[in-house]
């Protein structure tokens, strides 16, 4: 099962940091990780998994046996605004953006 979250406002760098650490682990693992993790990325991605369980249990599938397949951590775009700077000149100011798309599989041992 999958889930996407299109237009997230934070840098992808900073997101895939906390998105390597749970690629790969269990479910219930991979939101007990995130729930002490003091990054701003943790809770945006707690909620982006939990609504590809309830995508799955829609499926039929059972939660207990999923794993975090994959999840990609992409450039949705960017918000260029200026700063004044000194004598007249002005800088841009890149507020980046995140899509991230999580895909669950089930374990089959």
């Amino acid at each position: 099962m999958q889930a996407h979250l299109t237009s997230y406002n934070q840098t992808p760098r900073k997101v895939r940091l906390v998105t390597d650490m749970v690629k790969g682990k269990r479910v219930p693992q991979a939101l007990a990780a995130l729930s002490f993790l003091p990054k701003r990325a943790a809770l945006p991605i707690q909620k982006l998994i939990e609504s590809a369980v309830a995508n799955a249990k829609n499926k039929g599938e059972d939660p207990a046996t999923l794993i975090v397949k994959n999840i990609t951590v992409d450039s949705a775009g960017m918000l260029v605004k200026f700063m004044p700077r000194a004598m007249g000149r002005a800088a841009p100011v890149r507020r980046r953006k995140s899509q991230i798309s999580v895909f669950l599989t089930t374990d089959k041992a």
